[in-house]
């Protein structure tokens, strides 16, 4: 995917985020910054931090989105070779460094499926009028809801079956807000859509999963 790069980072995914790690966020700013005047210098070996930083969660949200591992690999090391090479295309004014990285990772998924000519995994299915989900605004006020479906679903490979069923865009409206955790404003930012649309995704992702795992609940042995 990426041809005559001038270095090769070693990815080693991690299976836990270590949110924990950092004592003070006003510390990990001012190491962004140098780290990225450094790599504004050519010092390439200023990224090695900010991937063993960030890898992790762009991969994790890179395979979510795309099921497949060689292309989230891709994906991730595209995204941070980008950086690397141009270090003055991240805008601190739009978004934290992690929320960039995931983007440039989105944008390679998806010259990904162009060049191999799959369906884009980005590609809108109709938001507004979706026969395969229905009218899912009703469940809610008769069923339990969907976060408490996935608490209970005894199989986590359940949950996992069930959110790959999902169109792409309401799946990783999950990945984003559910999965890593990250703020509203910031997944809004990932995928390239208003903080509206994102909420609407997100909600009708997890109609749609409540019923998935309710059909898997209640199907027979």
């Amino acid at each position: 995917m990426i041809r005559h790069m001038p270095f090769v980072l070693p990815f080693v995914p991690r299976t836990r985020s270590g949110k924990g790690s950092l004592a003070a966020p006003q510390t990990l700013l001012a190491d962004e910054a140098m780290e990225l005047a450094a790599l504004a210098a050519g010092d390439p070996l200023a990224i090695e931090p900010i991937y063993r930083r960030e890898s992790a969660r762009v991969y994790r949200y890179a395979l979510a989105s795309c099921g497949n591992p060689c292309w989230a690999a891709d994906a991730t090391q595209e995204a941070f070779v980008a950086l690397a090479l141009r270090p003055q295309a991240f805008d601190a004014s739009k978004g934290t460094l992690g929320a960039y990285l995931a983007g440039v990772a989105r944008h390679a998924l998806a010259k990904a499926w162009r060049q191999t000519r799959h369906e884009s995994a980005l590609a809108d299915p109709g938001e507004a009028d979706d026969p395969a989900l229905g009218d899912e605004t009703q469940d809610s006020n008769t069923a339990a809801s969907p976060e408490a479906l996935m608490q209970r679903a005894q199989d986590g490979a359940a949950v996992w079956a069930a959110l790959r069923q999902l169109p792409a865009i309401f799946r990783e409206a999950v990945v984003l807000v559910d999965l890593q955790e990250r703020p509203y404003a910031e997944a809004a930012a990932i995928a390239g859509i208003e903080l509206n649309t994102l909420r609407t995704r997100l909600h009708r992702a997890r109609n749609r999963l409540a019923v998935l795992l309710r059909t898997e609940q209640e199907s027979p042995l």
